[in-house]
């Protein structure tokens, strides 16, 4: 079966590379090269590798609504797109045999949008899974063909749960492709009263917010973990924090300090503790300062961060 593979990050390249051991990729649409400014150079998607890898043609328009005519010209029997990054126009979706599905990170209708996996996390939701769908105009709205779940667990960070879930995707894709193709799958219309959104992530997002629970505050930072990361404000520097544990029960902090969330309230072997809302306790396990590596706390209380931290200073 010829199929035309639409997508752009890690996490669409093992979907692509399953389908290729099975179908023939006729052609893989991807976004246009990203340019690096550190490097001063232009960086290919991790789809445009791998297509590239295996002399697999590459189309990337800059706007795919005004710029689609190499996919009408391409054989395929189905479209499969998986974290593209464009809105497809309905002259794409309804040109193959078998029309566009899409793979998407959510259990839809919950988490329609760009960022479904970190909003998942951040929300502290106790699941996710893989849906495939037809695709429609509006985003994430076409009729659902199969869903799988996974637990998301405490140890779980962004990184993890994209794997997760594209090893999922890869591993199921191939039998929805064949049962479209011999009638056997049939979607199902979601139910708009259930429609929540996972909108991309802003720069607003990223910013540590102490006056929520140490819960919520572990979730953001794992939830934003590695990319692009959330960040708390020490001696106006912004510090990246990438691991931060809820510390169990109420810590016991000198009376005389200002019950204030957003406090250091504590300074430990290996970490910093802060003090959250409702009086709950965010231990802090690694960071990265700017023009730093990532670091542990306990390398940062062995250097620099012995004059940076004090038990009483306020985190912004």
């Amino acid at each position: 079966m010829n199929v035309i593979f639409m997508g752009t990050p890690e996490f669409s390249v093992g979907i692509v590379d399953a389908i290729s051991k099975v179908h023939n990729v006729t052609l893989v649409v991807t976004q246009p090269d990203a340019f690096n400014i550190k490097k001063k150079e232009y960086v290919f998607s991790p789809v445009k590798k791998w297509a590239l890898e295996r002399n697999i043609p590459v189309f990337q328009p800059e706007k795919i609504r005004e710029d689609y005519g190499k996919i009408l010209e391409t054989p395929c029997d189905i479209i499969v797109t998986a974290a593209y990054g464009q809105i497809v126009p309905v002259e794409v979706l309804e040109y193959p045999r078998l029309k566009a599905i899409n793979v998407h990170g959510s259990l839809l209708p919950k988490y329609r949008g760009g960022a479904p996996i970190q909003r998942a996390i951040i929300n502290g939701d106790k699941e996710t899974g893989i849906t495939i769908m037809y695709m429609a105009k509006a985003m994430d709205a076409g009729d659902i063909l199969y869903q799988e779940r996974i637990p998301i667990l405490d140890s779980d960070i962004q990184d993890t749960i994209f794997t997760k879930l594209s090893d999922l995707a890869s591993s199921i894709i191939n039998d929805v492709i064949e049962k479209l193709d011999k009638g056997l799958l049939k979607g199902i219309p979601q139910d708009e009263k259930e429609v929540s959104y996972a909108y991309n992530l802003k720069k607003e997002d990223e910013h540590i917010d102490f006056s929520k629970t140490a819960r919520e505050c572990f979730n953001q930072i794992r939830g934003l973990n590695s990319n692009p990361t959330g960040y708390f404000i020490l001696d106006e520097q912004n510090v990246k924090v990438y691991a931060s544990i809820e510390k169990n029960g109420k810590i016991c902090y000198n009376n005389n300090l200002e019950k204030k969330t957003g406090v250091i309230v504590s300074i430990n072997k290996d970490s910093f503790d802060v003090l959250c809302k409702d009086g709950t306790i965010l231990s802090i396990l690694e960071i990265k300062l700017p023009g730093k590596n990532r670091m542990s706390v306990k390398d940062f209380i062995n250097g620099q961060g012995r004059k940076m931290l004090v038990i009483g200073k306020e985190l912004q």
